[in-house]
């Protein structure tokens, strides 16, 4: 506060209930401030990314998919099995009949339709060209900037004039010849061809073209840029539909839409009234939004729908709502997407249910997955190329190399076992060293024990090179140099050799190139996460999955291509001359200030990047017109959920895989670790009597009554627990304790609560922590006490500390100790440090746990998962650090994330030759120019940085758009495979906690029958 104003400037996060909205929907997988927090913000952020989006999207996932069972299940009910076969028996296509081969017309319509001959498939093979060829020819025409002067244009335009004719004449015989056809050979069939699908995908190919020319009364048109020649171009993109004939993948879109026509409409219906609703909901509370970009979105309801369908559609791009806003849209994230959802859903599941039925992709022997157990530390039978060690020798009998060969893989002595594993401790040591060293400051940071690892590493490489004459991978060579050769040009060879030797030409050459670009060279040190698929087998299965979904991704990913080439177009054809929309300053793109989207749709390629982020779900981008909007639209309800199906085929294939594997080498061994080990041991314990203590009788009695007194009494008959009157006293206790610390928590971060209580010792809120306090560790030190009687922990006080429970009762007391002795010794008196330890206490929220059961299997679901979640927790990290570590290196000196201050210019002029911010190829070189902090780059300025953007990437969140060319490959890279797999760790938790509170549920059945 100042003299002038009473209160400081207005803070987003001025308060936990302030900021609890922008917490919700990150939760929701939203960051609308994703370039905008501190050091620490990030930190949260990333963990939430990470972590916490899965289990929060447990609620709604559950909600959609109950209620998409629900219909499901009506749906049976209602439909007949006859009904079902005659709509699947007409949407079959039909076969070709006999065509008299005599007449004209019938060899005409042999040679187009049934290509029967070398000359007619030759000829089909040819249009197959011309339609990819006028679809690069467009795309082309866009990244060529002089409209009407280059002469590639004007080969282009001739080109695609000599195609037109082509796809002109062909339409027209095909026309003549279709009553040919056994489908269209009853009267009206020449109209009914006219009217199909695959007529009217070639009409769109050249009659636009036709209409433009006598429009402008030239056959070729001057002007390749112009409006009308673009949107003819974008029709004629509509052409490559015209392939859908060898997949047969659209065919599948129609059976959906007619198989689940009833559902669709229920569900149609419903989430049309939920937008109607919420966009006039929205547009009353958000009309008078002091935000001025608020106001200008909510304006009138139509304009209103626009970012109420992409909020309902699990997008949130806009955050300064208004009071009532802020509730409408956590409304919208908790329920509303999920019922939004469901026929997108429903189209996308039906899709892939046909497909998947079509293809019957199945594990057999074409498919040969690898069953072997992975090799363990310290019990490695399998080597780096996937070899298996050979014990045939005697000990005795054994050479050095031999030997040397098994002590490498951990084998024969203990000191082999500590060797490896002293190896692959290293690796994430190393690992996370070359992150830590990309921070300005740090970048001698444990040098020391980066000079050591490397000497280790190079002592491992030399002795895995010497050893590699006994590899069984190379037994085929029976040269002994030749298989030290072959053991040097091998995967995991190239990968040590890659971390290694950059790091010693540095040394040896300083000033040369390599120690010039060292930077970048320590992120190939990164590579080493990969030798960890050695022992936890995740990239390698990459090959697996492919092969044994290929035929499932032949079809959808045609479908998914085609979308987005043809979207692809639609959208730059509305944007490219879209002066009106403002964005932020994107001089990589060639715009300095008072830029538009024109600036960023200026080729087709830049709008096939926006086009596949907008295909996964996201829209960071709404500045649109009203013409890209009706595209966005079309996306979000009919192309999003197929476009993302071979990510879903690719993932569940890996899943598939993975657990496969699991189930060979595990069996179904009930209450094996990871396999529901807490429900099945709990229910070996089930009837048995708690362990006596070791400090006799009088110990069991204490700690039989204290558990009593906590937990209650089991009545063995009904499963009723039992409360006398001072433990229900002592619960209701406990549980109004909670609430009012939780409560507390709250209003003590409102700024203006603060003020009025005073920070002096001794004040309200540490009393009442301190009381607090008291009780919460009395509880936990019973707790701990009687575990040893307590069935729920397994009557052991270890498991007890080591679940949900006792994490929780830990965390909400140590905190409060631990500023204790901070404070004491002076570390965190007059500091913020203080606040967050207080802030800490929010954990006791979830000490609810007791009285309402919410994460109480959350710790059994880890388990259950556990196998599948090291395979696919290590693919999801080496996607994450690798993908971190391409934006580092590619976006570091991105300029659109360079602010500079502002007496210095943006470009050189003739008025003002220094060099402008933008000049600089990087933002050190402007740093060292003009001096530390007068140049700043905002985003991906080193490891830890990019991997918080990554995390939020991955989550489906692009906060940031405008890369570089190498980010934006990393960027459609994560688009098309990289989130999907990224996800798999999420899905397997989600059906995990499905599965634990079936369990549950069939466990409560049986009491109750």
């Amino acid at each position: 506060p100042t003299e002038e104003k009473e209160q400081p400037c207005y803070n987003l996060y001025n308060s936990i209930l302030s900021s609890s909205y922008f917490s919700l929907l990150n939760l929701f997988g939203e960051f609308p401030l994703v370039d905008q927090h501190s050091t620490f913000g990030k930190v949260v952020g990333t963990l939430t990314a990470v972590i916490a989006v899965a289990v929060f999207a447990l609620p709604t996932g559950l909600i959609g998919n109950g209620i998409e069972e629900v219909l499901s299940r009506r749906k049976e009910q209602d439909d007949s099995d006859e009904e079902r076969k005659k709509i699947e028996a007409a949407t079959e296509p039909q076969s070709f009949l006999e065509v008299d081969g005599s007449t004209y017309r019938g060899r005409m319509y042999i040679f187009l339709q049934q290509q029967s001959t070398t000359t007619s498939k030759a000829f089909d093979l040819m249009i197959n060209v011309l339609i990819v060829g006028t679809s690069l020819s467009f795309m082309i025409s866009t990244a060529i900037q002089d409209a009407k002067s280059t002469p590639v244009l004007r080969v282009l335009a001739n080109f695609n004039f000599i195609c037109v004719i082509i796809f002109t004449v062909e339409y027209v015989l095909k026309f003549y010849a279709s009553i040919d056809d056994p489908r269209y050979r009853d009267s009206g069939g020449r109209f009914k061809f006219l009217f199909s699908a695959a007529s009217i995908v070639d009409l769109v190919a050249f009659v636009p073209y036709w209409v433009q020319a006598v429009a402008t009364q030239s056959l070729i048109p001057q002007d390749m840029k112009s409006t009308g020649t673009t949107v003819v171009s974008v029709f004629r993109l509509c052409r490559i539909f015209r392939f859908e004939r060898y997949t047969k993948a659209f065919d599948y879109f129609d059976d959906v839409i007619l198989l689940s026509a009833d559902v669709l409409t229920m569900t149609g219906f419903t989430a049309l009234v939920l937008w109607v609703f919420f966009s006039s909901a929205l547009y009353i509370t958000e009309r008078d939004n002091p935000d001025p970009e608020m106001q200008e979105y909510y304006k009138t309801v139509p304009h209103a729908m626009w970012v109420t369908l992409l909020n309902l559609s699990g997008e949130c791009p806009l955050c300064n709502y208004t009071l009532l806003g802020k509730i409408l849209t956590g409304i919208i994230g908790l329920f509303a997407t999920a019922l939004f959802g469901i026929p997108i859903g429903i189209l996308g599941a039906g899709f892939e249910e046909l497909i998947d039925n079509s293809t019957e992709d199945t594990l057999d022997e074409e498919v040969h997955i690898d069953t072997a157990q992975p090799q363990q530390l310290g019990s490695s039978s399998i080597v780096p190329g996937g070899g298996v060690t050979n014990d045939h020798e005697g000990n005795s009998s054994m050479g050095l190399e031999s030997r040397l060969y098994k002590f490498m893989n951990g084998e024969g002595s203990q000191a082999a076992v500590i060797f490896e594993i002293l190896i692959y401790v290293l690796i994430i040591l190393t690992v996370f060293i070359g992150i830590l060293q990309t921070v300005e400051g740090m970048e001698n940071t444990l040098h020391v024990v980066e000079w050591i690892a490397v000497i280790i590493f190079t002592f491992e490489y030399i002795m895995r090179f010497i050893s590699s004459t006994k590899d069984p991978q190379f037994t085929y060579i029976r040269n002994p140099t030749l298989r030290r050769l072959r053991y040097v040009f091998s995967f995991y060879s190239i990968i040590d050799l890659v971390a290694i030797v950059p790091f010693y030409l540095a040394v040896a050459l300083p000033g040369s190139w390599v120690d010039q670009h060292d930077e970048f060279l320590r992120m190939l040190r990164l590579l080493r996460l990969l030798k960890l698929d050695k022992y936890v087998p995740s990239i390698s299965l990459i090959d697996d999955v492919f092969r044994l979904k290929s035929q499932a991704l032949t079809v959808t990913c045609f479908a998914a291509g085609i979308l987005w080439i043809v979207f692809s177009g639609l959208l730059y054809a509305t944007e490219y001359k879209d002066t009106i929309n403002a964005i932020d300053e994107v001089p990589i793109y060639g715009c300095d200030e008072n830029c538009t989207q024109v600036d960023r749709f200026r080729t087709y390629f830049d709008s096939a990047v926006y086009t596949c982020i907008h295909l996964t779900g996201d829209y960071p981008i709404i500045e649109y017109t009203a013409w890209a909007r009706v595209v966005c639209f079309v996306m979000v309800i009919a192309a999003v959920g197929i476009v993302a199906i071979p990510s879903g085929v690719v993932a569940s294939g890996f899943a598939e895989i993975v657990q496969t594997r699991v189930k060979s080498q595990c069996g179904e061994q009930k209450g094996a670790a990871g396999d529901d080990w807490y429900e099945w041991r709990l229910a070996e314990l089930e009837g048995q009597d708690p362990p006596k203590s070791r400090f006799g009788p009088t110990m069991d009695l204490w700690q039989t009554n204290v558990n009593e007194f906590l937990n209650g009494i089991v009545n063995p008959h009904t499963g009723e627990t039992i409360w006398n009157c001072g433990s229900s006293f002592f619960r209701i206790f406990m549980m109004t304790l909670i609430i009012s610390n939780v409560i507390a928590v709250l209003v003590e971060s409102v700024p203006e609560v603060d003020r009025f209580v005073g920070n002096d010792p001794n004040n309200f809120f540490d009393v009442f922590e301190s009381v607090s306090i008291f009780f919460f560790t009395l509880e936990y030190m019973l707790r701990l006490f009687s575990a040893p009687k307590n069935l729920e922990a397994l009557y052991s006080s270890w498991v007890y500390a080591t679940t949900f429970f006792g994490i929780v009762d830990f965390l909400s007391t140590a905190p409060w100790y631990i500023e204790r002795i901070l404070l004491a010794i002076g570390v965190t008196e007059n500091s913020d440090m203080a606040m967050v330890f207080r802030v800490f206490r929010i954990f006791r929220i979830l000490q609810l746990e007791d009285f309402l059961v919410g994460f109480r299997k959350v710790d059994n679901v880890f388990r259950a998962s556990m196998d599948v979640l090291k395979a696919t927790g290590l693919m999801a990290l080496i996607i994450w650090v690798g993908c971190g570590a391409l934006f580092f290196i590619f976006e570091q000196s991105n300029p659109n994330w360079r602010e500079c201050d502002e007496s210095i210019p943006l470009r050189s002029s003739i008025e003002n030759l220094e060099p402008g911010c933008y000049d600089f190829d990087t933002t050190a070189e402007c740093v060292e120019y003009y001096g530390l902090g007068m140049c700043v780059q905002t985003s991906f300025t080193n490891m830890p940085d990019s991997l918080y953007y990554v995390a939020v990437f991955l989550g489906g969140e692009w906060g940031l758009v405008d890369f570089t060319w190498g980010g934006r490959f990393v960027c459609m890279f994560l688009c098309v495979i990289g989130i999907a797999l990224y996800a798999i760790p999420v899905g397997t938790l989600f059906d995990s906690f499905g599965a634990v509170l079936g369990m549950s549920d069939d466990d409560d059945e049986d009491d109750e029958s």
